[in-house]
């Protein structure tokens, strides 16, 4: 049998006489990387995946054109600083290696990236320059150790498909729904114990599996979203149970009332608070984090009173599953709780 360094030579070779545009050198056993690869310097197909390499040399750095590298199942325990330069890169594939870090200058110069998959690795945090990756429509970063997913996620205009599943997620960001493209959204088997508010902006969203997680209810409007697949078992959804209530006095602070009056002359369009708003930066961010009650549909700035409805998958949102789920409503006062026609509970904490 041909000793790997070998093959690997004779590969090398015939792609430079064939002025070869791509390399397979998977499953070979090698430990490095042959220096003589850089001198292919058309190459746009590099595949290394399947053996015991741990670190690049930095001769690659003439790889100008390289496109597409596959360096799984492999020994690396950190992004080769090398692919900071291969500004050409579209699609890198680094699972199955003992990464536990990926450097910021590594990241920020993969601009031009489409496709980033991180499985099965150690990895704890991702750096803020992801932001830098404004072309990138698959991100992957299956069975890591990730505790939180950083806000700049939302600079990733292109993101079409994430998957963060089996981490150690306690939330998701509000700033993931800034990726409008999103049709994919996998974060089963982490610790997630709500998704945040506004998920209905995600108007592409087609399939969301949270399996597994603490979920005891969906964000409010979830039932707007166009999926066509839900995965939700293994969660600690609330249920719907008769049971006694009380309600308190209904007594607003003067900053709720003068809130609310503020927001509703602010959806008049030709009025004058309407009009003086955006010269009060501080007061706007203020309100922009009031709510809609769903019973009047009249605005608020605190949750007066968290209710629930539960959706039938089938009937409300035309999927196939038969599955009912909780979702979580806002309303502005008992008078409208207590309004008949309407199918949404008071949550009970026990």
């Amino acid at each position: 049998m041909a000793k790997p360094e070998l093959v690997v030579k004779k590969s090398v070779v015939r792609a430079l006489c064939g002025g070869g545009t791509s390399l397979n050198l998977s499953s070979q056993r090698i430990k490095d990387v042959p220096k003589c690869v850089s001198r292919l310097t058309k190459l746009s197909v590099l595949l290394l995946n399947n053996n015991s390499i741990s670190r690049l040399p930095a001769e690659l750095l003439s790889l100008r054109q390289l496109a597409e590298l596959n360096l799984g199942n492999n020994d690396l325990e950190e992004v080769p600083a090398v692919l900071g330069h291969l500004d050409a890169l579209k699609k890198l594939y680094l699972f199955s290696n003992q990464i536990t870090v990926v450097p910021p200058e590594v990241i920020g110069g993969l601009e031009n990236l489409v496709v980033l998959n991180l499985n099965h690795n150690h990895i704890q945090r991702l750096p803020p320059e992801i932001k830098s990756l404004t072309k990138l429509q698959h991100l992957s970063v299956l069975d890591n150790k990730l505790e939180e997913v950083p806000v700049e996620i939302g600079h990733l205009a292109s993101l079409s498909e994430i998957n963060l599943t089996s981490n150690k997620l306690s939330q998701l960001p509000q700033q993931l729904y800034q990726c409008k493209e999103l049709t994919k959204l996998y974060a089963a088997r982490n610790k997630l114990t709500s998704l945040p508010e506004g998920i209905k902006t995600l108007k592409k969203l087609q399939v969301l599996d949270v399996a597994g997680n603490k979920l005891t209810m969906f964000p409010v409007e979830f039932h707007l979203l166009p999926l066509k697949e839900l995965y939700c078992e293994g969660n600690r959804f609330i249920q719907c149970e008769p049971m006694l209530s009380v309600q308190d006095a209904e007594v607003l602070s003067l900053k709720e009332l003068v809130a609310r009056f503020v927001l509703q002359e602010d959806r008049k369009r030709f009025s004058l608070i309407h009009r003086m708003l955006p010269h009060y930066p501080s007061l706007a961010a203020l309100l922009a984090c009031g709510s809609c009650c769903a019973v009047c549909l009249g605005p608020f700035l605190t949750t007066w009173l968290e209710c629930v409805h539960f959706i039938r998958l089938k009937k409300d949102m035309k999927m196939k599953t038969l599955l009912t789920v909780p979702v979580r409503a806002l309303l502005c006062s008992y008078k409208c709780f207590n309004r008949e026609g309407h199918s949404y509970y008071g949550v009970a904490t026990r």
